[in-house]
């Protein structure tokens, strides 16, 4: 059985300003969706899933999800505020829904088979989609197995403003031993790089230090464990406005609790990303420097 990608497609991209996963970045008018899907296909997926909002659900079925349909297995589910657990609620004034681990949650009755997880607006490069590929195939039958695709912080930060990243640390074998969610991470005057913790403390982090790029691989039965531990979340901070539950999050307590082991998968590839309308241009020349290579063709067919 190939492995699905499921793509987190449903945020508009605040600080962007506008629907970035739609923004034409390739010399054709390709976006960074089209050459995710593109480098899946050619390293084995057999299905995409986006994870979407219904309110812009025409224009991006037309504008991205139609481009794969004559290649690849197309299919759609919806990240909905009103999608909780049983005897949960919407708290007045929430706006927003519950973050990644929510978003990736909504494809829990879509998909059955040993799937990766990635960010729409996320350039993660091939050799990313072979590794995470070949570790779905080889583990389909290992139903505990886990993995992240890494990369040093340094390669991931924006010149233009702070980023949100998952640091890790890893143990003696190099799997993954802890992974914690930093929000506003970003280069200072001193020349030092710092973020915000869970706990709500601005530290210095390591450039060095291996992140999770929300590019993950999963087998069918981590959508049990997202339920259990969603559960949990929505009992401790579900009616906080402003509260949300992350992936890494979710994973870490599951290494804690010896209830999973997450392998690092260590990438060759380059990864960028858009996070403020700045950084398009950069992202455009490096795609152009890519086909430049022979890393991709000229035109996506």
């Amino acid at each position: 059985m190939k492995p699905t990608l499921l793509v987190l497609a449903a945020g508009m991209g605040s600080r962007y300003g506008g629907l970035k996963q739609m923004d034409p970045m390739g010399p054709h008018g390709e976006t960074v969706l089209d050459y995710s899907v593109f480098d899946a296909i050619r390293s084995g997926f057999g299905r995409v899933v986006f994870i979407i909002r219904e309110d812009f659900e025409a224009a991006f079925k037309q504008s991205v999800g139609a481009r794969f349909a004559d290649r690849i297995q197309v299919d759609y589910v919806f990240q909905k505020l009103s999608d909780l657990p049983e005897g949960f609620s919407v708290p007045e004034g929430r706006e927003k829904p519950w973050g990644t681990a929510h978003a990736v949650r909504a494809a829990r009755n879509a998909v059955k088979e040993p799937f990766a997880v990635i960010n729409a607006d996320d350039f993660y490069g091939r050799d990313a989609y072979a590794r995470a590929a070949e570790f779905l195939i080889k583990e389909a039958n290992n139903p505990d197995a886990m993995a992240m695709v890494g990369y040093p912080l340094e390669n991931t930060l924006s010149d233009y403003g702070t980023v949100n990243r998952g640091i890790c640390k890893l143990d003696a074998s190099g799997a993954l031993a802890e992974v914690e969610e930093y929000v506003n991470i970003g280069r200072e005057e001193d020349g030092h790089v710092r973020g915000v913790g869970l706990n709500g403390e601005r530290r210095i982090i390591p450039t060095g230090s291996p992140v999770s790029m929300n590019f993950w691989a999963f087998n069918p039965v981590f959508f049990a464990q997202l339920e259990e531990a969603f559960v949990n979340f929505m009992t401790e901070s579900g009616s906080q406005p402003k509260s949300e539950c992350y992936i890494p999050t979710v994973v870490d307590q599951l290494i804690r609790e010896g209830k999973a082991r997450c392998a690092v998968l260590q990438t060759t590839g380059s990864w960028f990303g858009v996070t403020y309308p700045d950084d398009k241009a950069f992202v455009v020349e490096s795609i152009r420097k890519a086909i430049s290579a022979g890393e991709y063709p000229e035109k996506l067919s």
